[in-house]
């Protein structure tokens, strides 16, 4: 820690995704309207938990914190990387990028545990369906949430911690579309062994403890499927199901970004995985439970004109 941040740079230029004068409007028209619709869908699935009384259960109560953070996670990158598109000057503040880093560390980490807590709700409810109430309390629910807000925003803080350390001597040109880690890390003039050792260990294992607890739950939750009637499987399946797409579109992006060979594949890779999981990941969880989910579909036609249906 000797040398904290006797950094020379006060902005970042983001270079984003393409280069090619032709495909800036295209781009923002993209990912606009991903953007609004990541929006739209999230509040909307925020409000209707809200406001439609047999959604209040702990599955509902975890899914509208989800939402929450997925439009977090959103806002803290899209808004910025639509203005940089347009703009002559992609540049943001160093104290800007350094935000935003601690935002979407945050909101990404926040929605690892939340996904697992949601993993832990799903098994309770299918392997034992008789200690559900007793078990998944308004209590456990506030504990799963605290846990996983806690354990989210400190992992993040120690990143831009260890992120401020470090010092921007000579470029400032961030091959990507936002302040990632990686190609920050790129551009650092100090030694960077110390930040590279907590983003392959702590990060590693921020994602593939929470992992290997959901796929754990999911194989209990298999075993339990297996031996109820057919009748009741495909019941009990789908009850699982948009939970298990989410964890999947969720960990799949995390697990290519954090924990693969990093010689294995160049920046452009990089850079597709995280227009993944920071900008499309977040939009489709909404369309995931709305469209696959029965409860919600009931509540949205109880609020909705007639007509719409």
């Amino acid at each position: 820690m000797k040398e904290w941040n006797r950094t020379s740079v006060t902005e970042f230029i983001l270079l984003g995704l393409a280069e090619d004068p032709n495909l800036q409007i295209p781009i923002f028209i993209f990912f606009l309207v991903v953007y609004i619709i990541t929006v739209t869908g999230n509040l909307s699935i925020m409000t209707l938990i809200r406001i439609s009384a047999h959604l209040h259960t702990p599955m509902y109560f975890l899914l509208s914190h989800m939402s929450f953070v997925d439009f977090c996670y959103s806002t803290s990158i899209t808004p910025n990387m639509l203005a940089n598109v347009l703009s002559n000057k992609k540049t943001i503040s160093f104290a800007g990028c350094m935000t935003q880093l601690f935002s979407f560390a945050a909101m990404g980490s926040v929605e690892v545990f939340i996904l697992t807590g949601m993993s832990y709700d799903r098994y309770v409810a299918i392997c034992n369906p008789l200690l559900y109430n007793a078990i998944m309390t308004k209590k456990t629910c506030a504990h799963l949430l605290g846990g996983a807000y806690v354990l989210g925003f400190a992992h993040s803080l120690l990143l831009t911690l260890c992120m401020l350390r470090l010092s921007f001597c000579d470029s400032n040109e961030i091959a990507h579309f936002y302040c990632e880690i990686p190609p920050l890390l790129n551009l650092s003039c100090s030694d960077i062994s110390l930040n590279v050792v907590l983003l392959n260990f702590v990060t590693g294992s921020f994602i593939l403890g929470p992992l290997a607890i959901a796929f754990a739950s999911y194989a209990y939750i298999l075993k339990t499927i297996i031996k109820i009637s057919s009748a009741s499987r495909w019941t009990a399946f789908s009850t699982c199901c948009s939970h298990f797409i989410c964890v999947t579109l969720c960990f799949g992006p995390l697990i290519f970004m954090y924990i693969r060979p990093k010689s294995k594949y160049g920046m452009h890779h990089d850079r597709v995985a995280s227009v993944f999981y920071s900008v499309i990941v977040p939009m489709l969880n909404p369309l995931i439970y709305s469209l696959r989910n029965k409860d919600v579909k009931e509540a949205l036609r109880k609020i909705m004109p007639p007509k719409v249906w």
